[in-house]
C-alpha cells in the first residue's frame, strides 16, 4: 500500500476482499499503524516501511517495521530494499521519527545543498562549479560518518584550526541559528505528522 495517508480507508474499501493470510502487506503510509491494517485485514503478515525519494538511484535510507511475519517472510522483504539502499530494522513507535529524520531530511539535507550552492556562486563560482563541488563535499561528509561512525564533531575538529576561516565560518552560522533552525524544523515536521496521523484513521 502506497498512497497518502487520507486515501487510506478508501484504498483498504477497494483491495480487502482479496487480501489473505497468505499475502504480505506492505504499507509506506505515513501514520497508518499496523494496528490500523491489522483492524481491517486481520492478523495477516505485514510491513511498514519508510524509505526515501533516494531509492532511484539505490542509495535510501529504509527503515522497517515488522509484524506477524516469520523469519523467511522479513529475509525476503529485507532482500528486496537491501538492492535500494541500506536498510535498518524498527520499532513501530519509531516510524514517525524515522519519516522526519529520513523521509523529510533528505529534503532538509537539499535545502542546505542549495544554500551552500547559493553561497559559492555570491563568493564567485559559476553555478554549475558551486552545486558539483557542493554535492560531492556533501557527499564525502556523509561518507565520512558512515564508514568511520564517529561522531561528526569529531571530523570537524579536524578542519577548524584557532582563529582559522572555518570555525569562524561555524560559528557565524551557529550565530544565525543553524542547529536550532534544523532541530525546530525536524520536531515541527514530526509534530504535524502526529497531528496527520491521528486525523487519517477517522472515517470522513
Amino acid at each position: 500500500m502506497s498512497v497518502k495517508p487520507q486515501q487510506f480507508i478508501d484504498l483498504v474499501e477497494e483491495i480487502k476482499s482479496v487480501v489473505t493470510a497468505h499475502h504480505i502487506v506492505i504499507s509506506t503510509i505515513t501514520g497508518i499503524t499496523h494496528k490500523d491494517i491489522e483492524s481491517v485485514f486481520g492478523k495477516i503478515p505485514m510491513v511498514r516501511i519508510m524509505p526515501n525519494i533516494a531509492l532511484e538511484i539505490c542509495e535510501s535510507m529504509t527503515c522497517i517495521s515488522f509484524r506477524n511475519t516469520d523469519s523467511g517472510q522479513e529475509e525476503k522483504v529485507l532482500s528486496i530494499f537491501e538492492k535500494m539502499g541500506k536498510t535498518m530494522i524498527i520499532t513501530e513507535d519509531l516510524m514517525g521519527a524515522a519519516t522526519v529524520v529520513g523521509a523529510c531530511g533528505i529534503a532538509f539535507a537539499l535545502r542546505f545543498m542549495r544554500a551552500m550552492s547559493q553561497g559559492g556562486i555570491e563568493i564567485g563560482f559559476n553555478s554549475e562549479i558551486s552545486q558539483l563541488i557542493t554535492a560531492q563535499t556533501v557527499k564525502g561528509a556523509a561518507g565520512l560518518i558512515l564508514e568511520t561512525t564517529n561522531h561528526p564533531e569529531m571530523e570537524i575538529d579536524k578542519v577548524t584550526t584557532p582563529q582559522g576561516i572555518t570555525i569562524s565560518g561555524l560559528n557565524e552560522m551557529e550565530h544565525q541559528g543553524l542547529s536550532s533552525a534544523v532541530i525546530r524544523g525536524l520536531t515541527t515536521s514530526f509534530n504535524k505528522l502526529e497531528n496527520l496521523s491521528s486525523k487519517s484513521r477517522k472515517p470522513s
